[in-house]
């Protein structure tokens, strides 16, 4: 799994590129714990080169998604692919989540 981020004016973009599962989750803990160190307030989770999630990776997003609601910042995740946006949907967690077709659609009125 690779991650890279982008700043946007005031928002970072975060572009995931690999699976999200028990083997990576950690490395992406480590990388969402770096918006808190750097108090980022508006983040986007770019999931368009993320072919699967497992139960370990929405945990993480779980926990970044707390982590922002606690220093009022916000967080949007866009460009999930079909397969993915099931286990969002089947774990009913689209209903927690800000979920956007692409970045542009996203970063609007952000």
């Amino acid at each position: 799994m690779k991650v890279s981020n982008l700043k946007k004016s005031d928002c970072t973009i975060c572009s995931i590129e690999g699976e999200i599962n028990l083997n990576t989750s950690p490395d992406l803990r480590k990388a969402f714990e770096e918006f808190s160190r750097q108090n980022i307030k508006k983040i986007i989770i770019d999931f368009e080169q993320v072919p699967y999630i497992d139960s370990s990776g929405l945990a993480t997003l779980i926990e970044l998604f707390q982590r922002m609601k606690k220093i009022d910042g916000k967080l949007r995740i866009c460009s999930v692919p079909e397969k993915v946006k099931n286990v969002f949907e089947v774990t009913k967690l689209h209903k927690l989540f800000e979920i956007y077709d692409d970045q542009e659609s996203a970063l609007e009125g952000f």
